[in-house]
């Protein structure tokens, strides 16, 4: 009996899959908002009574996906950071910009998987907490990385900077203990900026916003400068 249910559990885990992999082609012509189960049952030549055994609703469907995507990219940060901590363990603010490109290297591969995650809110649908442990992977690599810089004494910010008013104080404690992050407020705050400015640089390339600004060749170079000065308000340097 066992080995029949482990049997179905492997035909499900494919029919899912490709399920998943049909709707994720969907993308790229109607948007996350125009995904249809009707319709990736049509393609995969399934009657539509068929598939709501398996995926049962389109929030159901975008859920697949979006947690898809988070560990698509979370993936990809943890194995650059793996390889660079491997060639240079000390090299903090290598690791910072190893990671940092391969989340532009993923969306620029992946714009509509990386919309889906990081664009305009899909009407009428709300995540489920089931997408949080994917969607923090690549937030606790970049935890980490400041983290073991802090402990190593390498985090040496540039100049002055403020420090994050009392207001904020609970927000940053949640930060430090959602990915463990084992430093003080001040650099909890300059990371979450960096962060922010991450995903802010990324999603301005990948939805045109720097078309007739940087010439689409001198846009790695802008990304790996934008990047650098992020890492070094951290306080992270080469």
């Amino acid at each position: 009996m066992s080995a029949v249910r482990t049997a179905r559990e492997r035909v499900r885990a494919e029919l899912i899959r490709e399920i998943t992999e049909t709707a994720g082609r969907q993308l790229a012509t109607a948007g996350a908002a125009g995904l249809s189960l009707r319709a990736v049952a049509r393609e995969l030549g399934m009657v539509s009574s068929a598939i709501y055994r398996y995926v049962p609703s389109r929030d159901d469907l975008l859920t697949l996906l979006i947690i898809d995507g988070y560990n698509a990219v979370g993936e990809a940060v943890e194995r650059a950071d793996a390889r660079h901590a491997e060639a240079a363990p000390g090299d903090f603010a290598g690791r910072w910009l190893a990671v940092c490109g391969a989340v532009r290297e993923w969306a620029l591969a992946h714009p509509h998987e990386y919309a889906l995650l990081y664009g305009s809110p899909v009407p009428g649908y709300k995540a489920p907490d089931d997408t949080v442990a994917a969607a923090i992977r690549d937030n606790v690599v970049f935890a980490r990385i400041v983290t073991e810089a802090h402990a190593a004494g390498a985090v040496e910010p540039d100049g002055q900077y403020p420090p994050p008013p009392p207001s904020i104080a609970e927000g940053l404690g949640r930060a430090r203990a959602f990915v463990s992050m084992d430093v003080p407020d001040d650099v909890i705050a300059r990371s979450l900026t960096a962060w922010a400015g991450l995903y802010g640089t990324v999603s301005f390339e990948v939805f045109g916003q720097y078309n007739n600004l940087i010439d689409e060749p001198a846009r790695s170079d802008y990304f790996d400068h934008t990047m650098t000065l992020l890492g070094r308000l951290i306080g992270l340097k080469r």
